[in-house]
């Protein structure tokens, strides 16, 4: 299985405008994003190849893994580092065969840890949880207790929180396990360069601290 980045990881907004678009990526990844995943819920097919080969061509510059949300086809087409599947996407076994061992495959498991447990064993390199917290984005996603991340963390499974995470309850995310926190309102909704890039170093802090408190946790044991 391939490790994916731990830190941030950040998913596209539903913006148009492929040029804004490549500068507020552009602004993320200078300010620590570790992975990033296109999805645009709202794009034409010719817009989402579009956007997604600008994006790869950037995160190629700064050596960023690129996950294409829910397409197989087109993460395939552009050669793109990875996928992410919901539950109606597909077979994951299936998928893992079909995008080969080298590329990521990502595992939407919202609440439910069993799932996670079987996506691992069919070849997803992480798996995702969320809502942890109420989001804009899905106002009637699911709840997902924090507790998952100790449980995947225990099991040897990378972990990603998704949902309603912001500045100010991340850390209760990171704290919990989470590997990676997954940003969209909370990254790039002010859609200023300098924002995004000032937002992202934020979030990126706080992964350092959670390393500074298991180093100190480890050198008092």
């Amino acid at each position: 299985m391939q490790a994916i980045p731990a830190g941030l990881y950040a998913l596209t907004p539903d913006e148009q405008d492929t040029a804004l678009l490549c500068e507020m990526v552009k602004a993320a990844l200078m300010g620590g994003v570790s992975i990033l995943q296109y999805r645009n819920k709202s794009a034409s097919p010719r817009l989402r190849n579009q956007q997604a080969q600008a994006l790869l061509n950037i995160c190629r510059q700064y050596q960023v893994p690129l996950i294409i949300n829910d397409d197989v086809k087109l993460c395939l087409a552009l050669d793109a580092d990875g996928v992410h599947i919901g539950k109606t996407d597909g077979e994951i076994s299936a998928i893992r065969q079909r995008i080969g061992a080298d590329k990521i495959l990502g595992v939407s498991c919202y609440n439910q840890f069993e799932n996670a447990v079987k996506a691992h064993a069919a070849g997803a390199d992480y798996v995702a949880f969320g809502a942890c917290f109420a989001s804009n984005t899905k106002p009637n996603a699911v709840s997902a207790p924090l507790s998952l991340f100790a449980q995947a963390r225990k099991l040897g499974m990378t972990s990603v929180g998704i949902g309603g995470i912001n500045i100010n309850n991340a850390e209760q995310v990171i704290g919990a396990g989470a590997n990676a926190i997954a940003l969209i309102n909370a990254l790039f909704d002010s859609r200023s360069v300098d924002t995004i890039t000032q937002c992202a170093k934020q979030f990126c802090l706080l992964f350092s601290k959670d390393e500074d408190h298991d180093l100190k946790k480890s050198n008092s044991v």
